[in-house]
Parts: structure tokens; C-alpha cells; sequence
């Protein structure tokens, strides 16, 4: 399937919601637990060739956070793949280091299913 998405969620409601979602809409998603898990999986898709068409992060995450996530996954060959953050409304002052680690785009938790489609539609278009 060539509408691959990576989501690192360390929440596992707001995993299962996004997952939900997007599954609905055709994406096929691949979940991480957090920054690190999320790493692992994505070395394994780009190591096997796989296409990924999204990356999809929460900020605030054991392990690995999302700005460190970003910044390993904007350094090789997949830099040009857009990153949607995930952020709670009380950490939009991490919208900046977000964006200068290559977010292209943040969405507030809690948040639609209408509104996370559309983000998804517009970054993958």
C-alpha cells in the first residue's frame, strides 16, 4: 500500500483514535509507542524500501521526544517527508523547536476526526 503513515503516540487512546481514523480514510498506519519505538520502525521501513507518505508525533514522550524523533528521521534520505506534531494546548510554546526540527504542521490535542483528516489530506496531497 503506498499511503503509509508512522505514528509515534506515546498515549495509547490518542494511538488508537488516529489509528481509527485514518485506517477509515485507507491510510495504512503503523503505530510507535514513542520517540525510540518510532525511530526503530522507521529505520525498518526505510531499510525494506517502504514508501511513507506521513509521520505523525506527539512532543512530550518517553524515551525519545518528538523533536529528537524529527530530527533523526530529517537527516537521511526520507528529510522530505512532512511531520504532523500532536501537542497539548498547554505545550504550543514547543511549536517553534517543532518547526525548526521540520514539522510541517501541528494539530492541538484533543482534536476532531474531521480536523485530522483534513491536516492528513493536505500534508499528503
Amino acid at each position: 500500500m503506498e499511503n503509509k503513515i508512522l505514528v509515534a503516540e506515546d498515549s495509547a487512546t490518542t494511538r488508537a483514535s488516529v489509528k481509527y481514523v485514518l485506517t477509515q480514510a485507507g491510510y495504512e498506519i503503523i503505530v510507535a509507542n514513542d520517540g525510540a519505538d518510532g525511530l526503530r520502525k522507521f529505520e525498518e521501513l526505510a531499510e525494506s524500501g517502504d514508501d511513507i507518505v506521513l509521520i505523525i508525533t506527539d512532543i512530550q514522550m518517553p524515551k525519545s521526544d518528538g523533536i529528537r524523533f524529527m530530527q533523526a528521521v530529517k537527516q537521511g534520505s526520507y528529510a522530505a517527508v512532512p511531520v504532523l506534531v500532536l501537542i497539548k494546548n498547554s505545550m504550543k510554546f514547543c511549536e517553534p523547536a517543532a518547526r525548526k526540527a521540520g514539522a510541517a504542521g501541528w494539530l492541538v490535542k484533543p482534536f476532531q476526526p474531521a480536523q485530522l483528516l483534513a491536516v492528513v489530506k493536505r500534508l499528503t496531497e
